[in-house]
């Protein structure tokens, strides 16, 4: 396989087109939990980019991403921290599927890595901010109030829709390995 040019231009442009996509795709979204959590196949685009551009640029586009999010297709937070773990964070560690950049055929294990690191920061803010909640929340669950709140809670929470996503995510680049991998010829 011929190696693609390193151009910035190109690298910036991709990127806008990425977050451009990312952004339509999150109006296109089933809800899952009553209080927020939605499936969607906005994870894909910014997983396809880190996968082809490295750690720092996809990064940069999820960051980029989640702060839109937030502002132009609905967010919504209880204060400015969670604003930011919940949207900006989490979108740009959804980068982390750039870790396997030089991989040849790793598109899916890039977007379990990248699920799994947005999925890290989900479950970091339900038990720092949102556990003042767990235990009225725990009860829309069916989970008894003795249980371990604020973890259980997040584990719970983050998962309904976490784990959909994730399944979808890889999925989807599984069938997309061979098309990415043929856009780093030209």
């Amino acid at each position: 396989m011929e190696k693609r040019k390193q151009s910035p231009v190109r690298m910036l442009a991709e990127g806008g087109v990425t977050v451009g996509l990312a952004l339509a795709l999150s109006y296109l979204k089933i809800p899952i939990a009553a209080l927020g959590g939605s499936i969607d196949f906005v994870m894909v685009p910014l997983i396809v980019f880190a996968y082809r551009w490295g750690l720092w640029q996809g990064l940069l586009a999820g960051l980029a991403f989640g702060t839109l999010k937030f502002f132009l297709a609905g967010g919504a937070a209880v204060n400015w921290q969670s604003m930011l773990l919940d949207y900006s964070v989490a979108y740009a560690f959804v980068g982390f599927a750039g870790l396997l950049r030089k991989r040849k055929n790793m598109l899916p294990v890039a977007a379990l890595i990248g699920c799994i690191a947005r999925f890290a920061i989900h479950f970091l803010s339900g038990v720092t901010i949102y556990a003042e909640y767990a235990e009225s929340t725990a009860d829309f669950f069916g989970l008894s109030v003795a249980t371990p709140g604020a973890v259980l809670f997040s584990l719970v929470y983050n998962g309904a829709y976490m784990l959909p996503n994730t399944i979808i995510a890889i999925v989807v680049c599984a069938i997309l390995i061979k098309p990415v991998e043929l856009l780093d010829r030209f």
